[in-house]
């Protein structure tokens, strides 16, 4: 090899990025909303923020819900019941529907007969009036599931991605000898120059966040891209079935049912059992697998404490005779201890509110790092070019596509958050299939300014969309004005209403207002590249020899 290690590493570092930035921009930006998905759902449902229902014990909360779905499905394969936490309002029960008579067309998997509504734990009925929405669950879903693609081939895509990320922020550590130094550097207006100490601030600021999302969210999917050790150490034992059943406690005791029929014990009952044994501490989940069959079983779940660790431990019930069967997730091995550790410090459900913000904006700053990285290629690579380009020739395609592609991401992908939350706001409430025609419109204009990329990437383009985003998001709080009754002037300057929804309409006029100053300096420079570029004509000199100078 004839490079130096530093060149080489220059070399990996630039392509493993290139390659996958604009996949990872999206992590990055649905991974960073999705330290706040429960304030960002709250947000959304605008119905819900004058909520002030007497309070209730988790116990009677329970007693309505299984109440409710012994009303709404009693033929059921299995019962769901989310219990509310501090950062949640509403309750939400889900259940999967009995698969289609012998004969007929299936309806799918299990997933696409689930069903779910949310409903006032006090009264135990649906929430009157409540709109349709992912809310942030999408955001939270998007940087790991894509949406549109089958889940498994989303998550080995995003798995890659990150493989790639981690490989580029290393060999970026090793190939930039003065990565520090650098950090508290930045020449403005020097073009390619500007756009690396850009790269290095962003990246340098945040690098031990930007090491530890990446490799913990590897962590998070290791299974999926590395089985073999949970193949051989479960081959006793059922196999992967028995180790996620371990892992994941909540998807235990499904077994086939007798086909005969027998009364549920009482859900508090055993809610109230399960809260004495953590020593009162709140639950968070309570799992009804083959309602009303003799052969039914109840898992409850406990809330995610603020540890480090993501591990709910559960206990597992007989759901006939109320027996406990075993108790999940509590006697583990100092590997899934430490899995659990760095998942929960991915997750981030440990953090109080400040330290989400912390982590909200490393990941913005993680945002920036990718865009900057794929502007500075482009920057470099028309430099390259430019000869050519003066005399008449074509940018190359590779350079126009990443140029399209950087500006369809970069600046499109505010435009798709910010019309997100504007078709919550416009779409009628009674619309069917609410939820989904808000993530289409998500897409739909995602894909606007990508084509609109691909047809004119040039700097005006990029004012367009950057201005495009800067409305819409500054839109926002003045739209909630006219939808909604908790808008920033009763929340902030009246001080009603929850303080989160607050936060998220000061957050998106921040978001807007950096928007704007971007598509400002952007219009900027282009009018005085515009004044750089136009000839004086030698009349309006005051000297022959002056004009041919400024010629």
């Amino acid at each position: 090899m004839k490079e130096g290690l530093r060149q080489s590493m220059a070399w990996l570092h630039t392509w493993c990025g290139l390659l996958v930035c604009w996949v990872l921009l999206l992590v990055f930006a649905g991974g960073s909303a999705s330290y706040f998905k429960e304030e960002i759902s709250l947000w959304m449902m605008p119905e819900l923020h004058a909520s002030a229902a007497a309070p209730v014990t988790q116990a009677q909360a329970i007693e309505r819900a299984a109440a409710y779905l012994q009303q709404r499905a009693p033929q059921a394969e299995r019962w769901f019941i989310t219990l509310p936490d501090e950062r949640s309002v509403a309750m939400r029960v889900g259940w999967i529907a009995p698969p289609p008579a012998a004969g007929k067309e299936a309806a799918g998997s299990p997933r696409s007969r689930f069903k779910s509504e949310r409903i006032d734990a006090a009264t135990g009925q649906p929430l009157a009036r409540v709109r349709d929405t992912r809310g942030g669950e999408f955001l939270y879903r998007l940087h790991f599931d894509l949406h549109y693609l089958p889940v498994q081939w989303a998550r080995w895509i995003v798995s890659v991605c990150a493989l790639f990320m981690l490989v580029a922020i290393v060999s970026g550590v090793i190939t930039h000898r003065r990565i520090f130094a650098d950090f508290f550097t930045f020449r403005r207006n020097k073009g390619q120059r500007s756009w690396l100490d850009a790269h290095n601030a962003t990246a340098v600021l945040a690098l031990p966040f930007h090491l530890m999302i990446t490799y913990t969210g590897l962590i998070t999917l290791m299974f999926m891209i590395m089985p073999w050790g949970v193949q051989s150490a479960y081959r006793d034992q059922g196999g992967e079935k028995a180790f996620f059943e371990e892992v994941f406690p909540g998807g235990a005791g499904r077994v086939k049912a007798a086909g005969v029929a027998a009364p549920l014990t009482a859900l508090p009952a055993l809610a109230e059992r399960a809260r004495q044994h953590w020593q009162g501490a709140p639950l968070a989940l309570v799992v009804v697998n083959n309602p009303g069959d003799a052969k039914a079983t109840v898992v409850v779940t406990r809330q995610k404490l603020a540890t480090l660790s993501s591990l709910q431990p559960a206990l597992l019930f007989e759901g006939v005779s109320g027996r406990q069967v075993a108790a999940l997730g509590e006697a583990v091995s100092a590997t899934a201890l430490t899995r659990g550790a760095l998942v929960g410090l991915h997750l981030a459900h440990f953090a109080d509110p400040w330290l989400r913000v912390l982590f909200f904006l490393c990941g913005l700053c993680g945002y920036l790092m990718v865009a900057t990285g794929a502007l500075l290629w482009a920057v470099k690579t028309r430099q390259k070019q430019a000869k050519a380009i003066a005399a008449g020739a074509r940018a190359g395609f590779g350079l126009r596509l990443v140029e399209a592609l950087n500006l369809g991401a970069i600046a499109g992908l505010p435009i798709a958050f910010a019309s997100y939350f504007w078709a919550n706001r416009l779409l009628p409430v009674e619309l069917a299939g609410r939820a989904q025609m808000e993530i289409h419109l998500f897409f739909a204009a995602w894909a606007i300014a990508a084509v609109l990329a691909q047809i004119r990437p040039s700097l005006g383009m990029w004012r367009l969309q950057l201005g495009a985003g800067a409305a819409l998001f500054l839109g926002l709080p003045v739209l909630n004005v006219f939808t909604t009754h908790s808008h920033l002037g009763v929340t902030l300057l009246q001080g009603r209403g929850p303080w989160a929804v607050a936060g998220c309409d000061l957050t998106l006029l921040a978001l807007g207002s950096a928007l704007a100053l971007a598509a400002h300096l952007l219009a900027r420079r282009q009018r005085a590249s515009q004044e750089r570029s136009v000839p004086v004509p030698v009349r309006h000199a005051a000297h022959p020899a002056v004009a041919k100078e400024i010629a």
